[in-house]
């Protein structure tokens, strides 16, 4: 049984948690900030705080300027698009690792794992071309295909993870009454790993959303999501901080609401058998 922790050593705690909480959350509050201050007072050296000039014109510019709710809409299917497509692939194969495991399924995890330390832009060029023969290119399903692809090790592994922390004498008995394989997976497998797999599958849609090197090599308008809406706000002119941190902002809000409101179901799906 755990011992509580001393009073000092609590408070020490409870301010380191505090002090990485603020030093993480920072840069989101510095942009936030910025995106209400006019150009002149978001370059202002020092920075403006108390006395800088506020406004809410960017945010009224960048709405003006782009198309906001089609580079929503297109963020809400790739990301959700190609999460569940992970999840289709990704559920029967964590399900035979688990349960019919082979001499290599330990390094086949492992190799699967390894792909994501590969630098993007290394297969940049011949995916470009692929996608270009294909017709792929500045298409959604393209999109959803290729980030399904990049994230499918990590759902793989957190669902592997979950399902062996499954008693694999419960699907046992489910064969035993006259389970089909399907009926294993989906009506006793699933269910039981729900917190599991609800969590892959949050986290999957936020890797998704952030996504911004293949959103913006792979389209150019008309699959555009949110990160090459930001993108836009780039000009051979230069930077414009205050309407860059507005588009930024206006990017983020929708997926930050969705943590929020999903932070329970994360964090016990995250746990998920870690405790006996």
């Amino acid at each position: 049984m755990a011992r509580a922790l001393s009073p000092r050593r609590q408070l020490v705690t409870t301010l380191a948690a505090w002090t990485v909480a603020l030093l993480i959350f920072f840069p989101v509050l510095w942009m936030i900030l910025t995106s209400f201050k006019t150009e002149a007072s978001a370059v202002a050296m020092p920075p403006q705080f108390l006395s800088a000039d506020w406004t809410l014109e960017n945010y009224a510019e960048v709405w003006a300027r782009s198309d906001y709710p089609r580079f929503f809409w297109n963020s809400v299917v790739i990301a959700v698009g190609s999460t569940l497509l992970g999840l289709l692939v990704a559920i029967p194969s964590a399900w035979a690792m688990a349960f019919v495991p082979g001499q290599r399924t330990r390094d086949l995890l492992m190799w699967m794992l390894s792909t994501k330390m590969m630098p993007a832009v290394a297969v940049m060029v011949p995916l470009y071309l692929i996608f270009q023969r294909l017709g792929l290119l500045d298409s959604r399903i393209g999109l959803v295909i290729v980030l399904m692809l990049m994230n499918l090790p990590i759902i793989v592994w957190m669902l592997y993870t979950y399902f062996k922390e499954i008693p694999g004498e419960i699907l046992e008995a489910a064969r035993m009454d006259g389970a089909s394989l399907w009926n294993e997976i989906v009506h006793v497998l699933t269910p039981m790993a729900l917190p599991g797999i609800a969590s892959t599958m949050l986290l999957n849609i936020i890797l998704a959303w952030n996504e911004a090197f293949w959103t913006i090599v792979l389209t150019t308008t008309k699959a555009a999501p949110l990160s090459a809406f930001i993108a836009s706000f780039s000009a051979p002119q230069g930077l414009f901080y205050a309407k860059l941190s507005a588009a930024s902002a206006m990017a983020i809000l929708p997926i930050l609401i969705l943590g929020w409101f999903s932070q329970k179901q994360l964090v016990r799906g995250l746990t998920f058998g870690a405790v006996k």
